[in-house]
């Protein structure tokens, strides 16, 4: 892959992909996020692989999408290309995701962020939806997620300014979920995945499964979806691992199976 690092060993249990573009500060162009696309279609398949962490360097998460890739097009030419199909396949990986957040993540930068299901941030990092300021606006679900995750208010600023925020305002508005100094991000992101990498990978896709369900459904069909899912965990092999590991007072070995 030209634009991406994958490694799927990177950890126990733990693979990373790296966005490599650094001299574009990592702009996600079509062939970059069609890589990510497959690569994650892959990890999701492996079963040595429990959790996923997406990072870009230390001066850039992803500073928006490729305009240049953009600039001329007309509506029907981007209808075409169906740029955010691409997106959509992204956003149904059934393992766990965790960005680390060092520089920009700005415009698709920050929606891929938040695409993601955890976020760990430098004290360098900077978000923001900046594409008021081309004359367009966010179409990865920026102005989606963003309102789930920090309000009405604070989205509309952002979205309708296309101010920045420093990780500590994002960690302080519930977009991030730590943040530490630039040396560490990556640490914590790892040190994250490897307490998910210990759970049951049952019991794990089915508990991401139902969070993201709560953001798209109303609050009883949600709680019929989380309570299916909960049954669904008797059918495993890990969940009666899990329980007879509690009540033998020793720590449990899931296969996921």
């Amino acid at each position: 892959m030209e634009f991406i690092k994958v490694t799927p060993n990177y950890k126990p249990y733990i693979a990373l992909i790296e966005l490599n573009r650094p001299k574009e500060l990592n702009a996600l162009n079509l062939q970059l996020m069609g890589e990510l696309r497959d690569a994650l279609k892959e990890l999701d398949d492996d079963e040595s692989v429990r959790a996923i962490i997406i990072t870009g360097n230390e001066k850039a998460f992803a500073a928006g999408a490729d305009i240049k890739q953009m600039a001329g097009k007309s509506a029907v030419d981007m209808l075409k290309i169906d740029q955010f199909s691409t997106w959509d396949q992204i956003r149904k990986t059934k393992k766990p995701l965790i960005a680390a957040v060092s520089g920009f993540a700005l415009g698709g930068g920050c929606e891929l962020a938040m695409t993601c299901d955890m976020i760990i941030a430098s004290e360098t990092a900077k978000f923001g939806q900046p594409e008021i300021k081309i004359g367009v606006m966010p179409g990865a679900g920026g102005t989606q997620r963003l309102t789930k995750a920090i309000g009405k208010a604070r989205a509309m600023e952002l979205v309708l300014t296309g101010r920045f925020i420093s990780g500590e305002e994002a960690m302080q508005y519930g977009l991030v979920n730590k943040v530490v100094p630039i040396e560490m991000y990556m640490y914590e992101a790892v040190k994250l995945a490897g307490e998910i990498a210990q759970m049951s990978p049952i019991a794990t896709q089915l508990a991401k499964e139902s969070v993201n369900r709560s953001f798209e459904t109303h609050l009883d069909e949600g709680l019929t979806f989380e309570r299916k899912n909960f049954y669904l965990t008797f059918a495993s092999e890990d969940q009666t691992e899990g329980m007879q590991a509690f009540v033998e007072k020793r720590k449990p070995e899931y296969k996921g199976k």
